[in-house]
């Protein structure tokens, strides 16, 4: 049975990525759909020669600010269509959504981080009850979905290193871990959860302060999230933690065609 296996990376610049190997690091791990997020590149500055050179057609939605946001899907698939943004202007600006329909649709989500203070904990807040309703409005004409991405909130404490310390923390506050239980109970499965339920100690992204990676002092907040009627396709999902472009690691999902 054919296979596909789609990963999500933050890679928090893709050229700073690139020289750390994230091309050589592509070639070996080999997927059929790379989304990105936090590209950090305008597309006059977008070099797409070595993903080309893999066999990928590349797709990229950077924000308007420069050296800022912007997410990439790179497929071997060649899409029937690719879809820039989500029609609301202010978050299309700042480059968050990028879609590409293969049968299946693929969305790269970056979704607002709140951690720079409460105007941006604002935007946050307002972006996720857009993208809610955006991506069940979706649903009616785009039925097979999977959102990945760095979602910049843990769900719950077994997905973060200090649940106690962190308890009013962007990305953990009450009211962004209540959004994402809303959203895995409204048709959307957390593919990692769905095969590692208990798992603890399994993160994505690390501080680059106080020695965080190492100690694995970490939170886990990019999820590939499926459909429901995806769920008898789900193969596997993993984190691979060893890799080191960025201060995230790569999440993978295997789906059976």
């Amino acid at each position: 049975m054919a296979q596909l296996k789609v990963i999500s990376y933050n890679v928090n610049g893709i050229r700073s990525a690139l020289s750390k190997g994230l091309a050589e690091w592509l070639k070996q791990e080999n997927p059929d759909v790379l989304c990105l997020q936090e590209i950090k590149v305008s597309r006059p500055d977008f070099d797409p020669a070595p993903f080309e050179a893999l066999g990928y057609h590349t797709f990229i939605f950077p924000a308007e600010k420069k050296g800022y946001s912007g997410v990439a899907i790179f497929s071997k698939i060649k899409p029937d269509c690719v879809v820039e943004g989500t029609g609301n202007k202010t978050y299309d600006a700042e480059g968050r959504n990028l879609r590409i329909d293969i049968g299946v649709s693929i969305m790269s989500a970056y979704f607002p981080s709140g951690t720079t203070g409460d105007e941006r904990q604002e935007v946050k807040m307002n972006y996720l009850d857009f993208f809610f309703d955006y991506i069940h409005d979706l649903q009616k004409t785009r039925s097979k979905i999977l959102v990945c991405g760095d979602y910049n909130i843990c769900h719950r404490e077994i997905d973060i290193h200090n649940p106690v310390s962190n308890k009013d923390a962007s990305g953990f506050k009450p009211e962004e871990r209540a959004w994402m239980e809303k959203y895995f109970n409204s048709g959307f499965i957390d593919t990692f959860r769905f095969f590692h339920p208990q798992q603890a100690h399994e993160y994505s992204w690390w501080s680059f302060r106080a020695n965080s990676r190492a100690n694995n002092k970490g939170w886990r907040i990019d999820y590939i999230a499926a459909t429901k009627n995806l769920e008898k396709k789900l193969v596997s999902a993993t984190m691979l933690q060893q890799v080191k472009h960025s201060d995230h690691c790569p999440v993978v999902c295997l789906l059976a065609l």
